[in-house]
């Protein structure tokens, strides 16, 4: 007969884990938008360093930057939400002529499909008003709240990261502090390294797809551009987006165009998937191709879009993580490699640092 024993200690170790679960599940949604800004903090902390050296106080150094950001996002978003409505009312008031139209190219390949009559079935009434509406309202008002949230999370992150960086060293053991700090550097310069990089492959996007359109001759080619920067964001559907709306667009013109189109967005797909990307990525992420797969599918079934988003950079975190598990006292021969920071202000020499950075060279007790 096997007896099990459990001591008091353990029992209670078990009873504070199934409350911090049970908190978690019940705070993930803030949990998630605090996440989001540690990850946008890594991201802008090498220009904010960069400016609080050049002599700017700190805390205007983060409003110049998220006021910044926060001008460029208006600007796109001016650009980009008339010209999705203008073809939005396009769309549903000649719906059926484009229909016809692709019923006739799909019948001269020998496809047969009654493409016209559904689209006229189409009650244009129920998909945009009444409770559908209602729930579109709502959702756009959550995400736009906790865009403003995660904005005011990270200002505040920027402005204590020194603070931050002092409380966190009380709980290091004497003689770590080294292999904490590299550490530390190292997940910022992976995670911001991944937001950097992405920047630099919604640019070329941006580009391509608007060179693109433009000589197509497809209407709002700036306005397409830009929304095939912003869904270039989200892995694997991102890239169905970039080019489906766009080819839409150019299918009202003339199937002709739509068909151009359609290469040319597909061909530079193929690129930034097999070129572009892996070269950016190389120096932050240096994860397989698997890994990346999984974790954005991962992401998706258990967090959605949100999941879709964090995907990547949870992952890079988590093989930071993991090889400084595996070396345990061997942390320097882990993160031995240095890893480039592209896109980022030159770092400060190391007897220039003091306030900023991760912490003070020398640790008081």
């Amino acid at each position: 007969m096997i007896k099990l024993e459990i001591s008091y200690r353990a029992i209670l170790v078990i009873i504070v884990a199934g409350i911090g679960l049970w908190a978690l599940t019940k705070l993930w949604p803030i949990v998630l938008l605090v996440l989001t800004a540690f990850i946008f903090q890594a991201a802008l902390l090498p220009y904010v360093e960069w400016m609080v050296r050049k002599g700017l106080p700190r805390t205007v150094s983060v409003l110049l930057i998220l006021f910044a950001i926060l001008g460029v996002l208006a600007g796109l978003s001016a650009l980009v939400v008339p010209a999705m409505v203008d073809e939005f009312v396009d769309l549903r008031d000649n719906l059926p002529v484009y229909a016809q139209d692709l019923e006739d190219l799909l019948a001269d390949i020998g496809i047969d499909l009654e493409l016209s009559n559904r689209a006229q079935d189409i009650d244009w009434g129920e998909v945009i008003s009444g409770q559908a509406a209602v729930n579109y309202g709502q959702r756009a008002l959550t995400v736009f709240l906790g865009a403003i949230t995660v904005m005011v999370l990270t200002a505040y992150l920027l402005v204590d990261t020194p603070r931050l960086s002092r409380f966190l060293y009380q709980f290091v053991p004497p003689g770590r502090e080294p292999e904490m700090e590299q550490l530390l550097t190292q997940l910022q310069r992976v995670v911001g390294g991944y937001i950097r990089g992405q920047l630099v492959t919604s640019a070329c996007i941006f580009v391509y797809t608007f060179v693109v359109l433009l000589i197509a001759g497809v209407p709002n080619a700036i306005a397409f551009a830009v929304l095939a920067a912003f869904v270039d964001i989200i892995p694997l559907i991102g890239a169905t987006i970039a080019v489906v709306f766009p080819t839409i667009a150019a299918f009202q013109e003339s199937p002709t165009q739509a068909i151009i189109v359609l290469a040319l967005l597909m061909l530079y797909q193929q690129f930034e998937d097999r070129f572009l990307t892996p070269r950016v990525y190389r120096q932050t992420l240096n994860l397989p191709p698997l890994v990346v797969l999984v974790a954005v599918l991962a992401g998706g079934q258990l967090l959605g879009i949100v999941g879709v988003l964090l995907a990547m950079p949870a992952a890079a975190i988590a093989r930071v993580g993991f090889d400084y598990w595996r070396e345990g006292r061997g942390l320097a021969v882990a993160l031995a490699g240095p890893v480039e920071e592209a896109f980022a202000p030159d770092e400060a020499k190391p007897e220039k640092e003091g306030t900023s950075g991760h912490r003070p060279r020398r640790r008081k007790v």
